[in-house]
C-alpha cells in the first residue's frame, strides 16, 4: 500500500492584488484592502477547518511605505480597527496571533493594539496566525545579525522575529505575479510555491485547497538526489 502523500501543515500567503481587484472594479484601493481582510477572516476560519497548525500572511512590507500617503495612513488605521473588531472572534477559535516585523516604527496606539492580541490569544492552540507588519525579509535577517554573537545556525535562529515559527511547507502567492517580494526570506529557503492568477479579494476555500493538493503531489527533496 502506498504511503499517503505529505500533508502541509505550515502555510505562507503573500495576499497581492487588493488594489488591482478594487481598479478594475472603479473601487477605492482601500476598498479593496477591506475586501481583503474579508478574504483573510475567511480564510483563517477555512485554515482552522482544514486543520493547519500555521499561517503566515503577509498584510505590509518594508518597501509599502513608499505607496501614497492616504493609502498608507488608510491602511494603518483598518489595521488597527480590524485588530480591535476581529481578535475576540479569532480567541473564540482558538486562534492565537503573533504579529512580526520591526513594530517600533508604527504608532504607539497600534503597538499598543497588537500587543493586547497577542497577550489575549497567547493561551490558544489550534492555530498559529502570524501577521508580517512592517515586515521584510532582509530586515528581519540584518535584525539578527546586529544581534548574533557566534554560535551557528541554532543560535542565529533564536534571533529572528519569531524563532518558535516553523519553516513553511508551502507559499502561496495571489495575483499571478511569481515572486518572494521579501517574504520569509530564511525560513523559505525550501519551502514549495505555488503561485496562483486570483487576486487576493476572489481567493476562497477551493485555492486554498488546490494549493495544498498540489504541494502534496510533489516531492520535496531539500537538496538530495532521488
Amino acid at each position: 500500500m502506498s504511503a499517503e502523500p505529505p500533508a502541509a501543515t505550515k502555510v505562507a500567503i503573500i495576499m497581492d492584488g487588493n488594489a488591482r481587484w478594487a481598479t478594475e472594479r472603479g473601487l477605492p484601493i482601500l476598498e479593496g484592502h477591506r475586501r481583503g481582510a474579508q478574504t483573510l477572516k475567511q480564510i483563517v476560519k477555512d485554515a482552522v477547518r482544514i486543520g493547519l497548525d500555521e499561517l503566515t500572511v503577509y498584510a505590509f512590507s518594508t518597501e509599502n511605505w513608499s505607496r501614497p500617503r492616504a493609502e498608507v495612513e488608510g491602511l494603518m488605521a483598518m489595521f488597527a480597527e480590524l485588530i480591535e473588531s476581529e481578535t475576540p472572534e479569532l480567541d473564540e477559535q482558538g486562534v492565537r496571533m503573533r504579529f512580526i516585523g520591526r513594530r517600533e516604527e508604527v504608532s504607539a496606539e497600534l503597538q499598543e493594539r497588537m500587543a493586547w492580541a497577542e497577550q489575549r490569544t497567547a493561551g490558544n492552540r489550534r492555530l498559529e496566525l502570524f501577521v508580517a507588519f512592517n515586515y521584510g525579509g532582509r530586515a528581519e535577517i540584518l535584525d539578527a545579525a546586529e544581534r548574533y554573537a557566534g554560535g551557528g545556525e541554532e543560535e542565529f535562529v533564536k534571533l529572528l522575529y519569531a524563532p518558535e515559527m516553523g519553516e513553511p511547507d508551502l507559499v502561496i502567492r495571489t495575483s499571478g505575479e511569481e515572486r518572494l517580494s521579501n517574504f520569509l526570506l530564511w525560513q523559505s529557503a525550501y519551502s514549495e510555491l505555488v503561485f496562483s492568477d486570483l487576486l487576493w479579494p476572489d481567493f476562497d476555500i477551493g485555492a486554498l485547497q488546490a494549493a495544498v493538493q498540489e504541494f502534496a503531489s510533489r516531492k520535496r527533496r531539500f537538496g538530495a538526489r532521488d
